[in-house]
């Protein structure tokens, strides 16, 4: 385990004269670090040259004096059985103003929790008029910072905290925007003890980076707001694994079910569309609600990194034969990622025990080049149920040791489909509680869990190992 070290001591080599009004610590605490933590709802920055302008969905929210920028972060707390005895504030700076460090700002509670995200600018700006909860002076590129709100957070309720500076050598903090590496607050109660500090500045706060999510999700019942709900309080990346918006994709499905309930986690999330989100031509209003988060082009498929693993999104909606535009890039995109470790999601399952949609066997070209490149795990959705698979290889058959493990969680929030045949090495099956599937990707291996909706009790966790 790294040696804990204080910021001044952090920053001394190449910041020597540093002033910290509050002690603060360089954070980036383990996996196991107690306490819930809450990924800010909303964020922003507004700036004083522009003051019209918005800057919602900006990755990066900057603090200065010289133009005047501040900044503007919203939590949600909500689930706590006992009052808070200690919150944290956890930022990740992303840049700085000068050749080293910049300063980091002052940290006040507001009075304002209403402001919205995708309209403030600085002519409207609601103001920064609470307590001071902490200063930072120097802060360094690429390294988390915490900051200790208890003063102001004491338990469930809407948290709004601002940040201005009086320095023109200002920093530039990650949005919730950039997923992993979003501000997020945690909250202890009684019954939970102190995270250990260490001196990493390369892990998130919340340790290894976290895939979560589900497919088949937005209607007008209340299965999608429950699943919402769990994703309030799960940091980390979200994927979708189609049919987003019932029952036709349409821009009035995204902004009346998908809009209130998941989409205000739209910044973090990577998406893959259904046969629902193609009943509107093209996709086009799945597009158009997720923006560049969708992939480039209209296409469908695109991939990312996180931490140690490669991640691709795949669009079972358009041609998946060997040789086709998708299979080729796919093969391509395999070919040029460096980590050991690959999960793919799509909507439609290669394997099923559904007793509606069968097996897609249109998939078979993507599976078989997720085998030859070695990839470990496959998401899908569209049969309305949770299912889990031993690691297989193309054919369908048992192999522990390269096979691909494939979950199918569809239980976004759309209503249940039974169970009918079930098929070779289906080890897991759940088709009355809504959930999310988390996936907590660590060097080398990964850990799932189901995630049920408040109130169920299902739950199916494990291991694997990458190969």
């Amino acid at each position: 385990m790294s040696i804990p070290k204080t910021l001044t001591a952090a920053l001394a080599a190449g910041a020597a004269a540093a002033t910290v009004a509050t002690a603060l610590t360089v954070l980036a605490p383990t996996a196991s670090a107690a306490g819930t933590t809450f990924v800010a709802t909303a964020d922003t920055y507004v700036d004083a040259q522009n003051s019209t302008t918005n800057y919602g969905t900006a990755q990066q929210l900057g603090v200065d004096n010289s133009p005047v920028k501040q900044m503007l972060m919203r939590f949600q707390v909500s689930g706590l059985s006992q009052p808070a005895t200690r919150a944290i504030l956890r930022i990740h700076v992303d840049d700085v103003a000068g050749a080293e460090t910049g300063n980091g700002g002052t940290f006040r509670a507001m009075s304002n929790t209403t402001w919205a995200e995708t309209s403030v600018t600085y002519a409207n700006k609601p103001a920064i008029d609470g307590s001071t909860l902490g200063t930072l002076g120097a802060v360094a590129r690429n390294t988390w910072y915490e900051v200790d709100v208890t003063s102001y957070v004491k338990g469930n309720g809407t948290f709004s905290i601002g940040v201005t500076s009086s320095s023109s050598d200002g920093a530039d903090y990650d949005s919730r925007e950039t997923g992993a590496t979003a501000p997020q607050l945690v909250v202890e109660t009684g019954s939970t003890p102190t995270p250990t500090p260490s001196t990493s500045t390369s892990t998130p706060p919340s340790g290894d980076p976290v895939l979560v999510g589900a497919g088949d999700i937005a209607t007008s019942g209340s299965g999608d707001s429950a699943t919402a709900s769990l994703l309030d309080n799960i940091p980390g990346t979200v994927f979708t694994l189609g049919d987003n918006a019932y029952p036709n994709g349409t821009a009035s499905d995204f902004s009346t079910y998908y809009e209130p309930t998941w989409g205000r986690h739209k910044a973090r999330t990577k998406p893959a569309p259904g046969n629902h989100d193609y009943l509107t031509s093209g996709a086009s209003a799945y597009y158009s609600y997720f923006g560049a988060n969708a992939g480039p082009s209209n296409r469908g498929y695109y991939s990312y990194d996180l931490g140690d693993w490669h991640v691709v999104s795949l669009n079972s909606e358009i041609s998946m034969a060997a040789g086709s535009a998708q299979e080729q890039w796919l093969r391509a995109d395999l070919a040029a990622s460096g980590k050991q470790c690959t999960v793919a999601y799509w909507h439609k399952p290669r394997w099923t025990s559904s007793s509606s949609h069968g097996p897609a066997t249109a998939t078979g070209p993507l599976v078989q080049a997720l085998y030859d490149y070695n990839a470990e795990v496959i998401l899908t959705g569209h049969n309305h149920q949770y299912e889990r698979f031993a690691p297989q290889n193309p054919s369908g058959q048992l192999d522990t040791a390269r096979g691909l493990r494939q979950f199918v969680a569809g239980m976004g929030g759309a209503d249940s489909y039974g169970f009918g045949t079930i098929q070779p090495n289906s080890e897991a099956r759940n088709n009355n509680t809504f959930g999310v599937l988390k996936l907590t990707l660590h060097a080398g291996s990964y850990d799932w869990q189901f995630v049920p909706e408040a109130g169920k009790s299902y739950n199916d966790s494990g291991t694997g190992t990458c190969h």
